[in-house]
């Protein structure tokens, strides 16, 4: 969920997958899936990147060690490189 403002100056929270589009006109208006239209103090821009942020957080809380895992990985292929390319130099 990312924090909102409306107009009046409440607080809400929204379910950032439910956002179908964003427009600046010149207010943000969000329409959600359901059709319903949401009008947001913040810009588009801002509405973005706290989604982004949002979604990074779930897949770091999903997958805490994902990136190290994937570096270890990534380093572990570049070594078997270097290996098969040196075999294959030794070979000829």
């Amino acid at each position: 969920m990312i924090e909102l403002t409306r107009l009046n100056g409440s607080r809400l929270s929204l379910n950032c997958d439910l956002i179908k589009q964003a427009e600046s006109a010149p207010d943000t208006v969000l329409t959600l899936i359901t059709g319903e239209k949401l009008v947001v103090l913040e810009p588009r821009s801002e509405v973005t990147r706290r989604t982004l942020d949002y979604r990074a957080a779930v897949l770091r809380a999903a997958w805490p060690d994902a990136a190290s895992a994937l570096s270890a990985k990534t380093a572990r292929h570049a070594q078997d490189v270097v290996e098969r390319a040196d075999a294959d130099e030794a070979a000829t």
